[in-house]
């Protein structure tokens, strides 16, 4: 059996997760406003998701910044130890012969059950799920993020 990719945690860790979580749960979003009316994915403009709440909110966010608020553990642990927030670019290599990377665009993108969608990115990332409450929580609209601030 590998162990390859497995990552052990402290009790710290697990107690500052729990925190978060229950800060989260906290939060709690009636069911309209984390109920997708209608979800348009700007694939082949290249653009970003559009989200329509049923409370009547309306949601959008670029590709570049979903890729860079992926959800997934792996993604949570890097912008932690960088110190970035959920969202914010990472810092361009300073080195003048770094190769060109492409920005981030969806290869594939699918619904999971109700509640989430998955992107496969064009640099091989697919782990993140971006539930319907994560995504209306990290809402960019200037309503929320006066409510945030």
């Amino acid at each position: 059996m590998s162990h390859e990719g497995i990552r052990f945690v402290t009790a710290e860790e697990v107690l500052r997760d729990s925190a978060l979580a229950a800060a989260h749960q906290a939060e709690r979003l009636p069911a309209e406003a984390i109920t997708p009316a209608k979800v348009r994915v700007k694939k082949s403009e290249g653009t970003g998701v559009e989200i329509d709440w049923r409370d009547g909110h309306h949601s959008e966010w670029d590709f570049r910044w979903l890729r860079d608020a992926c959800p997934c553990a792996t993604c949570n642990s890097e912008r932690e130890a960088e110190g970035r927030s959920i969202g914010e670019h990472k810092p361009k290599s300073p080195d003048p012969l770094a190769l060109y990377q492409a920005p981030p665009r969806p290869d594939e993108i699918t619904s999971i059950g109700n509640y989430a969608i998955n992107i496969k990115w064009n640099d091989g990332h697919q782990a993140g799920i971006y539930s319907w409450t994560y995504l209306r929580t990290v809402c960019q609209c200037a309503a929320c993020h006066s409510t945030k601030s």
